[in-house]
C-alpha cells in the first residue's frame, strides 16, 4: 500500500508531479497519499503565461478505495501571482477545478448514477446527497461543453412537472432524419427559459427549423415568434393536444346537455362519459352497441363527438391541399353546429392549418 510508483501509475502522474509519500493509517481507515512538484515556474490557468511559484495551498482529493480503504490524495499546490488574474492555484492533473474529488473517482459515481439515484450513490460512495449532486453538475457541464451543434428541421417543446407543485421545467428536443434527443433542459415554463436555448444556436440553424412541435402554451410561441426566422409560420400544434381540447370541449357539453333534455333522454347519457372521449377504433366492446345507438342521433353531445372524430381524422390527409380543403369543410360544419364550448377550437383556425401544413410539407 506505500509503493509510490503504484499510485503515480494509478493517478497517471507525470513529472513535474510524483507521489512523495504514502502514510497508511489502518485504524482511521485511511490512506492518504501525498504528492508534490519541485517546478517553480507554473503557467497562470487564465491566461497560461508563466511565472515563478507565488506560495503553496494544501489541498486534499477523495479517490479511489484502496483495499477497501478510504484513499485521499493531499498535495501542495502551486499558486501564480497573475498581473491579470491576481492569485490563482495552478491546475492538477488528477482532479476538475473545484472538485474535491478525483476525476477517476468522479468516472465511478457518474457511472452509478447511470442506474441508480442520488441518494443510493451517496450512500454507497459514503457521501452527501449535495457532493454526488456536485458530481453530477460538473459531469452534465462538461458533457454541454464537448456538444456538436446539430442542424435539425423539427423541433419539439414541451414542459414536465418536476417535484411537488407546480414546479416545471421546459424540454427541447431536436428531431433528426435518423433519431430524436434532448437538447436542452431549463427551468420553468416562461419565455425566458425558451429564449436562453434559441440564443445559444447559431442563426444558421435556426433558419433550417421548418417544424416548432409543442401544445398551445402562450410563452412558448412568443419565445418562438420572436427568435426563430419562420416565426408563427413553423409553429405546429401536435395532434394529442388539439384532440385533447376538442375531448374536453365534447365532455363539456354532454355536462351541460344532460340536465336540460327530458328525462328519458338524459337517463341515456348518464353513465357515458368515457364513451364519447374514446377514438372510434379504440372503443372498447362494452360501448360498442350503446354508441351506435347514440353517435347519429341529433343530441348536441352525438354532435360535438361527430366533430372530434372528423378533426382526427383531418391527420390522414395525403397532401396539404388536400388538407386545407377537408379543414374548411370541417370549419363550416362547426359553425353550423353553433355548440358554445366548441367554438374556442374554432378560434385556433391558423393552430390547425399550421399543424398540417408543417406536417406534410
Amino acid at each position: 500500500m506505500k509503493d509510490t510508483k503504484l499510485y503515480e501509475a494509478a493517478l497517471g502522474l507525470e513529472p513535474p508531479w510524483r507521489v512523495a509519500s504514502v502514510d497508511f493509517q489502518p485504524q482511521a481507515g485511511v490512506i492518504i497519499v501525498h504528492v508534490e512538484a519541485a517546478e517553480q515556474l507554473w503557467a497562470c490557468p487564465e491566461c497560461n503565461n508563466r511565472m515563478h511559484v507565488h506560495d503553496y495551498t494544501v489541498r486534499q482529493w477523495r479517490h479511489l478505495d484502496t483495499c477497501q480503504f478510504r484513499t485521499i490524495v493531499e498535495a501542495r499546490v502551486p499558486r501564480v501571482k497573475c498581473s491579470t488574474h491576481r492569485t490563482v492555484t495552478v491546475r492538477v492533473p488528477w482532479a476538475e477545478k473545484h472538485s474535491r474529488f478525483t476525476a477517476l473517482f468522479e468516472r465511478l459515481a457518474i457511472d452509478m448514477l447511470h442506474d441508480c439515484s442520488i441518494k443510493t450513490v451517496s450512500r454507497y460512495l459514503r457521501l452527501s446527497w449535495d457532493e454526488v449532486d456536485g458530481i453530477k453538475g460538473r459531469g452534465v457541464n462538461r458533457g454541454l461543453q464537448r456538444k456538436n451543434h446539430v442542424a435539425a428541421k423539427a423541433i419539439c417543446l414541451d414542459e414536465k412537472s418536476v417535484g411537488q407543485g407546480h414546479d416545471y421545467v421546459t424540454v427541447v428536443t431536436k428531431v433528426t432524419d435518423d433519431t430524436a434527443f434532448v437538447d436542452h433542459i431549463a427551468n420553468g415554463r416562461d419565455e425566458a427559459s425558451l429564449d436562453s436555448y434559441w440564443k445559444e444556436q447559431p442563426t444558421s440553424e435556426l433558419e433550417q427549423v421548418h417544424c416548432v412541435s409543442m401544445d398551445m402554451w402562450k410563452p412558448y410561441m412568443n419565445s418562438v415568434i420572436a427568435h426563430v426566422p419562420g416565426g408563427k409560420d413553423v409553429i405546429t400544434h401536435d395532434p394529442f393536444h388539439i384532440v385533447k381540447n376538442m375531448n374536453a370541449a365534447v365532455d363539456s357539453v354532454r355536462r351541460q346537455e344532460i340536465v336540460l333534455l327530458p328525462f328519458a333522454q338524459g337517463e341515456q347519457l348518464k353513465g357515458t362519459r368515457f364513451m364519447w372521449l374514446y377514438g372510434f377504433e379504440n372503443l372498447p366492446e362494452k360501448w360498442e352497441e350503446r354508441l351506435q345507438a347514440l353517435k347519429d342521433s341529433q343530441i348536441k353531445t352525438a354532435r360535438a363527438w361527430r366533430l372530434k372524430e372528423t378533426l382526427r381524422s383531418m391527420y390522414q390527409c395525403e397532401s396539404y391541399a388536400q388538407a386545407m380543403i377537408f379543414f374548411k369543410q370541417w370549419y363550416r360544419d362547426a359553425i353550423r353546429s353553433k355548440l358554445e364550448q366548441v367554438m374556442p377550437q374554432i378560434g385556433k383556425t391558423e393552430a390547425f392549418v399550421n399543424a398540417i401544413k408543417t406536417q406534410l410539407s
